[in-house]
């Protein structure tokens, strides 16, 4: 009797360190799924890491460029993500505010890489690209740059993603209309940001080149000031007949109506960051105030295979427009998903950098809100020449 309670004491002993055994090994397997998961072993979230103004003067412009990623990583999401070399998966959005400063975006960064193990970072401002240029190669992570400035691309930095096209393509045209429509004499006032100095160094030869003549230069600082008469009146002191305005649509806009209060009948010249139609929702709705301004097309004028599903989609969510930003930024998470499917990686940033113009080729046509015809070497998204004027009230598209 003894030895049969021991032998059923041993018994029972054996089949709870069984137990124990294979509830270890199946956490085990989780945690090891789960890491892998992370490094594109075995499926799991892919995170991409935004950092912009959320906060303060730029906060419409940078909820704006968060909005299409949104809506993109909702889509992947909910049509069952995406596919990589067999596995599956989804993404998982992570969202920091930088306030529009380039120290807080590299601080962000640094977060975003050591908390979340992110692999591609958002940033829609020059300053803050800049800024993580400094270490994103050490750390391993592509920038996914929303900004027109050449510069970005003209560094070398071979984990970097220019998404709109470069601003200096705009320079000879927008002088031509504005010197042909109003004449020779421009007051600069563009944003105090490193994009809106850089926007001024390269527009200034430009323009006198053609025979022009700078009349005013100074920049606006829009973290900052919320009243620019003083400034507005001091440049028409010198009878310009064009403005060169710029830096986000809202604050742009407040700029142009303070000209005309002011009495200002000529030209605005605005630099790409400011959208037409933004500009117009803050003037009362219509484009009145803006007579004359060339900048680049709003997205409602734009004709792709995948825009007008894209407006009404985003629409179903907002009571506006959206805006080329939303748009971009839309686009840009489906080519960097077909580049990782191209690339076969989730995480090989060198891989996925060089699978990025295969990804521009692969997009989807209903996904092509913009059409990406190729994607550079220097990392920067191709597209094409995109202006518009406003002429009697109205936008018109300039044919190029």
């Amino acid at each position: 009797m003894h030895s049969l309670k021991k032998s059923l004491f041993g018994s029972f002993l054996l089949l709870m360190l069984l137990i124990l055994g294979a509830c270890g090994s199946g956490e085990e397997a989780n945690d090891a799924d789960a890491k892998s998961g992370d490094s594109g072993g075995s499926g799991g979230e892919v995170t991409i890491g935004y950092s912009g103004p959320l906060s303060g003067p730029a906060a419409s412009y940078g909820e704006e460029t968060l909005k299409g990623l949104k809506i993109a990583v909702e889509d992947i999401n909910e049509a069952g993500g995406f596919e990589v070399d067999g596995k599956t998966y989804t993404y998982k959005l992570e969202t920091i505010d930088d306030k529009y400063l380039p120290n807080e975006t590299a601080a962000n960064a640094k977060r975003l890489v050591q908390e979340e193990k992110a692999k591609f970072i958002y940033s829609p401002h020059s300053g803050g690209i800049y800024a993580m240029q400094v270490f994103n190669e050490m750390e391993d992570f592509i920038i996914m740059g929303y900004t027109s400035e050449p510069g970005v691309t003209d560094q070398g930095n071979k984990l970097n993603v220019r998404i709109p096209p470069r601003y200096d393509q705009y320079l000879e045209p927008f002088t031509e209309y504005e010197m042909e429509k109003f004449g020779k004499k421009i007051a600069f006032l563009p944003t105090a940001s490193q994009y809106g100095k850089d926007w001024a160094e390269m527009l200034k030869p430009v323009w006198e080149e053609k025979g022009g003549e700078v009349v005013f230069n100074e920049s606006i600082d829009f973290s900052k000031d919320t009243d620019f008469q003083t400034i507005v009146a001091n440049a028409l002191e010198e009878k310009p007949d064009v403005l060169f305005i710029g830096g986000p649509s809202e604050p742009t806009a407040l700029v142009a109506k303070q000209a005309r209060d002011l009495g200002f009948e000529g030209g605005f010249l605005i630099m790409d960051q400011a959208k037409l139609d933004e500009m117009a929702a803050v003037l009362g709705g219509n484009y009145d105030m803006l007579e004359g301004a060339i900048s680049t097309t709003p997205l409602i004028h734009t004709e792709f295979p995948g825009t007008e599903a894209y407006i009404k989609k985003y629409k179903e969510n907002n009571d506006r427009d959206p805006s080329a930003e939303s748009a971009f930024h839309y686009v840009s998470l489906y080519v960097l998903t077909e580049a990782m499917k191209a690339a076969g990686s989730v995480d090989d940033t060198k891989a996925i950098m060089a699978a990025f113009d295969e990804g521009a080729k692969n997009l989807p046509e209903d996904k092509q809100v913009y059409m990406i015809p190729e994607v550079g070497e220097d990392g920067g998204f191709g597209s094409m020449l995109r202006i518009a004027y406003v002429e009697n009230g109205e936008i018109q598209v300039m044919e190029k």
